[in-house]
């Protein structure tokens, strides 16, 4: 009997912003670098593993805005979200010290272009980052969307919690060249297109995600239908068919189903 995997902690961002040519939401999405050993060559959104940093993070009030009423584990999600997210597009969601207002895109380009490549490579801490530039982490500005944990039997494994954002204004991301090749800001619409014409790889997750969030018509609506609405996790079961593989997830996680066909009999 092969042991299960533990999941890692895991937060992933859907950075959004409406669309100025249709009645759409765009969504800043990446491709995985084909080496990379988890979803290598896929479109996905920004995200990565809760670390040690965060929870370093998560133990002073003083760096974040937003943390009422969270617990030890929902701060650290949240701080990786917006860490990740830096890293990841250099989109920062962060507010200057004694400011309502997020950081402007010039500062935060600034900010990425001075230390998004140290941080990437381990040689400065996000705590630095953010206490060198006198900015504090918008915990606020993200809204709980969906809970997902990787199947067990799988030998990589995430429990992994997204996260909706209203994008900062002008600033506009863009990958590391790294861990991920390209970028893109793609509605929900195009993206999906594309997962079925074969231009886009995109994970089970990513595409039940596209599909729901696809039916709202501007980010303040999509923020307003999530804000406080209860999540379900899901965590997906997979059955073989004569015919292919399944997948089963809870009906009331709100995906529009219950079993999904993922693939054929090869």
């Amino acid at each position: 009997m092969t042991d299960i995997v533990a999941p890692r902690l895991a937060s992933t961002v859907l950075l959004l912003r409406d669309s100025k040519v249709a009645n759409e939401i765009e969504i800043f999405m990446m491709v995985r670098h084909h080496q990379i050993e988890f979803n290598s060559g896929a479109l996905v959104f920004p995200g990565g593993s809760v670390d040690k940093n965060d929870k370093e993070i998560a133990a002073n009030p003083a760096l974040y805005s937003g943390g009422d009423g969270l617990d030890a584990d929902a701060l650290g999600f949240r701080i990786a979200a917006i860490r990740e997210t830096f890293e990841e597009s250099g989109i920062l969601l962060a507010r200057p010290k004694g400011s309502k207002d997020l950081v402007d895109a010039r500062p935060a380009n600034e900010i990425a272009i001075a230390h998004r490549a140290d941080l990437n490579e381990g040689k400065i801490t996000f705590l630095k980052v953010l206490t060198d530039n006198g900015m504090l982490l918008a915990l606020d500005e993200l809204v709980p969307y969906a809970h997902w944990i990787t199947p067990e039997g799988m030998p990589k494994r995430f429990d992994t919690w997204f996260f909706l954002a209203a994008a900062p204004p002008e600033q506009l991301g863009a990958h590391d060249g790294k861990e991920s090749t390209d970028s893109i800001w793609v509605s929900a619409r195009e993206a999906l297109e594309g997962g079925e014409t074969g231009r886009f790889k995109l994970p089970f997750p990513t595409t039940r995600n596209l599909i729901r969030l696809g039916k709202q018509g501007s980010v303040q609506a999509a923020l307003d239908d999530s804000k406080g609405k209860s999540i379900v996790t899901v965590m997906p079961v997979m059955t073989k068919t004569a015919t292919g593989r399944q997948l089963r997830i809870p009906k009331e996680a709100g995906y529009d189903g219950e079993v999904f066909d993922v693939g054929a009999v090869g």
